[in-house]
């Protein structure tokens, strides 16, 4: 029999959906839509980098703080890379020719850091980056430092000796050609893997910056 107590219970539940369906609404209309991406690969969460202090091409320290506020594309290599380096860093160069238009404050970065420190001096990676492209942030420190941000950015790198007969300077590197992507918050938020495309890297760079921005 529908009675007073039956009502109450029908008030409660009906109370309870409607404040859940409101909750639901409210959370899709305050909670930021990723946007669709096509080279960019986005982690389920950001993790946080431990701390590093790289040698920029000017003589200036560039530490995790350097780097907030921007979305940032690094690279390792090194500039006696006979291809992958070329090729990597002439593609990301065609990227940033596609975002220039977006305000300075904000405008992602490209951060080249060699692996190869004792070849490649501040000046030498400096000069070697900007012949892509000015913008291009070039840095390096010492192997066991390099190691240790290699490691949190899940790549790797090795010293390859020069070949039988050749000069001991001849060596090369191996390393990851795998680009990290930084958020603002300087955490590794998402990886781009060969091939690359400089089109959608463009694309997914300022759609990731403009939606940061909201």
């Amino acid at each position: 029999m529908f009675n007073r107590t039956t009502a109450w219970i029908l008030i409660a539940a009906l109370a309870a959906g409607l404040g859940l369906w409101a909750g639901q609404r409210w959370f899709a209309a305050h909670t930021p839509v990723a946007p669709a991406l096509q080279a960019v690969k986005l982690f389920d969460h950001p993790r946080e980098l431990p701390p590093f202090s790289l040698q920029q091409s000017d003589g200036t320290q560039l530490v995790p703080g350097e780097l907030k506020g921007h979305w940032t594309l690094v690279f390792l290599g090194f500039t006696h890379c006979p291809d992958v380096c070329p090729t990597t860093l002439a593609q990301l160069a065609q990227a940033q020719k596609q975002w220039t238009a977006l305000p300075d404050p904000t405008r992602p970065r490209v951060l080249f850091v060699s692996v190869d420190p004792e070849r490649d001096s501040p000046d030498a990676i400096g000069e070697y980056a900007h012949g892509f492209d000015h913008d291009t942030l070039a840095a390096t420190t010492d192997v066991p430092a390099l190691e240790t941000f290699a490691r949190s950015l899940s790549m790797v790198f090795a010293k390859v000796p020069a070949p039988a007969g050749a000069p001991p300077d001849q060596y090369s590197i191996d390393h990851s050609a795998s680009i990290a992507v930084l958020d603002p918050q300087a955490r590794m938020a998402g990886v781009i893997m060969p091939p690359l495309d400089p089109r959608a890297i463009a694309a997914d760079m300022a759609a990731l910056t403009q939606a940061s921005s909201r």
